[in-house]
């Protein structure tokens, strides 16, 4: 499969079969091996209704139904857990992105990079609803990451399989894609791409997500500076506060024999030691970070780093963790997965799956069946 077409929608029934007819109409002369997977993220207008007639007559679509609404960047991972392209598009299922754009998407992507993101050049949005946060959204967050992509926000993208799968998709962190993938390692590259208004259905976004945002970015930034380090932002916390609390009470003790005022009615000596317990706080917080940390890599056999390619190396050999850090088993198990795939797992489809793959085919995504070879063990 070359190219897989992922479409998380909620509530878009009036959009899907337009939608469709012109992802035929610009796919099918590229000549391409492709598919179409929308992802049905918990709607309740009858747009599975529409999808199920879609994939009854046309085979390229494919329809992954969540239990209920998770959330886009839930949606999303799904599509990407169920594609099969060694190329993901991704877009919004609400005619605003058009798929004229995916051939300019696809031709920057084979001159190097391993993600080309779409630029809204023309945004046919709200100005003061959409437009102005978001404006101030994308500034932000370039300065806050340094990533120089203009408009984090457009959903229009192109993505190599190996860094689609690599990004840590959680709470609603589809608006860092572009940051993630950067941090991942990523070549990442932006065009200007097309900008419709929205013809029917609601949009699901208003003011208050500008705030979500913000503790996102923090999250973001902490992630990616201080995973592996969490006592160099704890412990310096920690520091500054006891080293405030130190000098508070040398002026405690400056303004009693300057002064003859009392220490116990003093404010500064409570502040002091209010500094003082705060410091031990963070700096303990700093420690179990990095026991949390440790954990984290060395229980589920992670590398702080990524590989991109090797040369005159048999990525089958790579060196594994030292026995005290995995079961023996798992370390002694032959691997002959590429370099940054994940090793070891089965891909035997679920029997108990089988009456969700009648849209799918027999596929199970790859973590239900890590999930099931790590409880055998």
């Amino acid at each position: 499969m070359n190219l897989s077409v992922v479409i998380p929608i909620k509530d878009e029934r009036d959009n899907l079969r337009p939608l469709h007819e012109q992802l035929r109409q610009h796919l099918d002369p590229l000549g391409l091996r492709y598919e179409i997977v929308f992802v049905d993220d918990g709607s309740s207008d009858g747009s599975f209704a529409v999808l199920q007639q879609l994939a009854q007559g046309d085979p390229l679509v494919k329809v992954v139904r969540l239990r209920r609404n998770f959330g886009q960047t839930a949606a999303l991972q799904a599509g990407i857990d169920w594609s099969k392209g060694d190329v993901l598009v991704t877009m919004d299922g609400d005619l605003q992105n058009d798929p004229a754009d995916i051939p300019r998407l696809l031709a920057k992507l084979d001159e190097g990079y391993d993600a080309v993101l779409g630029l809204r050049a023309q945004r046919q949005d709200n100005l003061l609803i959409r437009k102005i946060p978001s404006l101030i959204a994308n500034w932000l967050i370039r300065k806050v990451t340094g990533v120089p992509i203009r408009d984090l926000g457009c959903t229009l993208r192109a993505m190599r399989r190996d860094l689609a799968e690599s990004l840590p998709l959680y709470g609603e962190m589809h608006r860092f894609v572009a940051v993630l993938a950067q941090q991942s390692g990523g070549h990442l590259a932006q065009i200007p791409v097309r900008h419709h208004p929205r013809r029917s259905g609601k949009t699901k976004y208003n003011l208050t997500r500008t705030f979500r945002v913000i503790l996102d970015l923090i999250t973001i930034k902490f992630l990616d500076s201080y995973l592996t380090r969490p006592m160099h932002i704890m412990g310096l916390g920690g520091l500054i506060a006891m080293s405030l609390g130190v000098v508070s009470l040398i002026a405690t003790i400056w303004m009693k024999s300057r002064y003859g005022l009392f220490m116990t009615g003093n404010p500064l000596l409570l502040l002091s030691v209010m500094l003082e317990l705060v410091g031990v706080q963070l700096i303990s917080m700093g420690l179990l970070g990095e026991l949390l940390s440790r954990t984290y890599f060395e229980s589920q056999g992670k590398t702080a780093y990524a590989v991109r390619s090797t040369l005159n190396l048999d990525p089958g050999v790579r060196r594994r963790p030292s026995a005290g850090r995995r079961n023996v088993a798992r370390s002694q198990a032959p691997s002959s997965h590429p370099v940054g795939s994940p090793s070891g797992q089965d891909e035997t489809p679920d029997p108990a799956g089988a009456p969700q793959q009648a849209l799918l085919g027999d596929r199970r995504p790859a973590h239900h069946a890590a999930r099931q070879a790590q409880a055998a063990r």
